[in-house]
């Protein structure tokens, strides 16, 4: 389990891909040899801000155009001269376009190539379900020697970051559009492989990361009202997973929960239902997109249509511990 630096405060909203240019920059003034290889979005992306930081930065942003495939490639090279390469694209063309060339290129030759893109998940709104990329994590986990991280929020981000530019390897970290309370402080820090208990509870274990966090927390309160006491965990890295505190938590409420903004075939949900078949079977339920595309709308609205929201992970909760 992380150590944990909370502070909890909705009015605050940041969205995770805006920590990612100037926590390049903070790594940089460290001495950390990272670089930024992008494809044509530095200003989405938010890798501009890490060139116009010092002047000297901008000889470390390769703008590589519209080519999300040779930008892995790139980033390799740079990776084989001793650098911590960053890649930035939106997530449909940073995972998917690129799969072949992460896979091959980065992960099969454990080179120091970071793949962090921006706008996953339906947090992109009105780009619609071409843009929406819901598969990401399911691509990423299923890689070996990679490992994938999804935050909360701004500061958990600029924590993930950091964690993976000290991490040797392949890291992916899964960043998103949509402005989202605060839940972290700013000294928090994550470390691979664990998780963080937000809330302790009896009833009913709520695994989520990423945007489904806030909800989580916010059902959490509404179930209080119903008699039904949740335990929250925040997975932020979906590989490796933290079994042991998932376990450890399923033991004591005797079901367990998964919501994440992403398919509900091979991310965060599989991952757990593994992990709790093979070493304590509970009743489980999942909230998340269930085999379908996004489409065009306001995050808030997608969120509540394709049932992702607070009420959402209320309604399963419910259910779950009716039938525990």
């Amino acid at each position: 389990m992380s150590a944990l630096c909370l502070d909890i405060d909705p009015s605050i909203k940041l969205a995770t891909r805006a920590a990612y240019g100037p926590t390049l920059a903070n790594l940089a003034d460290s001495g950390m040899p990272v670089v930024a290889v992008d494809a044509d979005l530095t200003g989405s992306t938010t890798t501009a801000k890490f060139a116009s930081a010092k002047p000297e930065y901008s000889a470390r942003l390769f703008n590589c155009g519209i080519a999300e495939q040779n930008m892995i490639d790139v980033a390799a090279g740079l990776a084989l001269t001793g650098h911590i390469a960053f890649t930035g694209s939106f997530a449909v063309f940073g995972t998917g376009r690129a799969y072949d060339q992460i896979r091959n290129t980065a992960c099969y030759s454990k080179l120091n190539v970071k793949i962090a893109p921006t706008h996953a998940g339906i947090s992109v709104g009105p780009d619609g379900g071409s843009h929406q990329m819901l598969e990401d994590v399911a691509l990423m986990r299923a890689i070996p020697n990679m490992r994938v991280l999804v935050p909360a929020d701004y500061n958990s981000a600029c924590a993930a970051i950091r964690l993976a530019a000290d991490t040797s390897g392949p890291v992916y970290i899964r960043m998103g559009r949509a402005a989202v309370g605060q839940i972290y402080g700013k000294d928090v820090q994550l470390n691979m492989g664990a998780s963080c208990v937000l809330r302790e509870g009896q009833d009913v274990t709520i695994i989520a990361n990423g945007v489904e966090i806030k909800e989580a927390l916010e059902a959490a309160d509404i179930l209080a009202q119903r008699g039904i006491d949740a335990e929250i965990i925040d997975a932020f890295c979906v590989k490796p997973l933290d079994e042991d505190t998932i376990i450890r938590s399923v033991q004591k409420t005797g079901c367990a929960l998964v919501a994440e903004e992403h398919s509900v075939m091979g991310g965060l949900g599989d991952a757990v239902a593994n992990a709790i078949c093979r070493r304590h079977p509970v009743p489980c339920a999942f909230v998340g997109m269930r085999d379908i595309f996004g489409k065009s709308g306001e995050f808030d609205e997608l969120m509540h249509y394709f049932g992702l929201d607070a009420e959402a992970i209320v309604k399963a909760a419910c259910q779950l511990c009716e039938n525990d």
